[in-house]
């Protein structure tokens, strides 16, 4: 705190020396304390360096000096004493008692010519005091008002980098929401695409299926012909005929765990493992391993069933096929 208190005396005017002093004697308390001294002991010269001897220089002559030298040297130091009595401005004409009132003059007016004078400055009056610490004060004043106007600046400086690192967080919180939220759809759009795929082929899966059952039944259906002798009566094909247009597909009521009832048509020379196949694709009872079973006639298919043609098995032109869970 000394340093700034120094710094601010000095700018108003007082010497280095002055402004420790100054201090030093109040107690470090502030610049108002300091200052008031400094005006009331204004009076005060400063101390004058003491001469030191310069190096090389010639040493005094001890000689005893005539009585012409005394006489000229007491008459050279009355002359350097009558010389010291005050410091005069050449542009202005004031006098100064002492090197503070000096610099402080210069400070105000701009002033830099001064010269020793042998008139004698007055001490200063009462008014020329209060005048002087008037004009103190209010440059005090001045500077406090700067200091406390660069304080609002600095702090709306502050405050207005605050804001706007506080609007680039929310930014950049923003446009990262925004990202994600692109992410997810694009998730999402791939898990529906995948699913689609994955639908498509387990249909592909099932007409091939169905193609292989159907190539397998004409297969074996153009050797039962080729085992057969004798030619039937013309009657006989048109039953054939019938018989097959009317069979050739069969209606199944499909009857879930959970009392739900699908309803699908299948080929008649299908498989029963078709059936089971279109059953554990559409069920929602989530029920587990399961088995099949009709009531009229009472039966429940067995895993060597799966792989015999439904119009084998009684399942057509239609059919009620329960499913219930499998015992293990």
């Amino acid at each position: 705190m000394s340093s700034g208190v120094i710094d601010i005396l000095v700018d108003m005017g007082f010497s280095m020396s002055k402004a420790e002093k100054a201090l030093e004697i109040t107690g470090n308390k502030g610049v108002e304390p300091a200052m008031e001294w400094l005006l009331a002991h204004s009076d005060e010269a400063e101390p004058a360096p003491e001469p030191t001897m310069v190096e090389g220089a010639p040493a005094p002559v001890t000689d005893t000096p005539s009585q012409d030298n005394v006489a000229g040297a007491t008459s050279q130091q009355v002359s350097t004493t009558e010389t010291a009595k005050s410091m005069k401005c050449d542009v202005c004409g004031k006098l100064f008692k002492s090197n503070l009132e000096v610099e402080f003059h210069a400070t105000k007016s701009g002033h830099d010519r001064f010269s020793e004078s042998t008139e004698e400055k007055k001490p200063l009056t009462e008014e020329e005091k209060r005048e002087q610490l008037k004009m103190l004060e209010e440059k005090l004043r001045q500077k406090r008002k700067e200091r406390e106007e660069q304080e609002k600046k600095d702090a709306f400086e502050r405050e207005r980098n605050r804001i706007r690192s506080g609007k680039e967080m929310s930014e950049a919180r923003k446009k990262l929401e925004e990202l994600e939220t692109i992410k997810l759809f694009e998730q999402r759009k791939r898990e529906k695409a995948e699913e689609k795929e994955a639908r498509q082929r387990v249909r592909a899966q099932i007409e091939a299926d169905k193609a292989a059952r159907r190539a397998k039944a004409a297969a074996e259906s153009g050797q039962l012909l080729n085992t057969v002798s004798a030619p039937l009566p013309a009657i006989s094909s048109s039953s054939t005929t019938h018989h097959r247009k009317d069979y050739s597909e069969t209606k199944l009521q499909l009857r879930l765990t959970n009392g739900q009832t699908l309803i699908q048509n299948f080929g008649s020379k299908e498989q029963l493992s078709a059936v089971r196949l279109f059953i554990e694709m559409n069920r929602t009872d989530g029920a587990g391993p399961f088995q099949l079973m009709t009531t009229f006639p009472k039966k429940v298919f067995t895993e060597e069933d799966y792989d015999t043609p439904l119009d084998v098995l009684g399942l057509v032109p239609s059919a009620v096929v329960i499913v219930q869970k499998k015992v293990e």
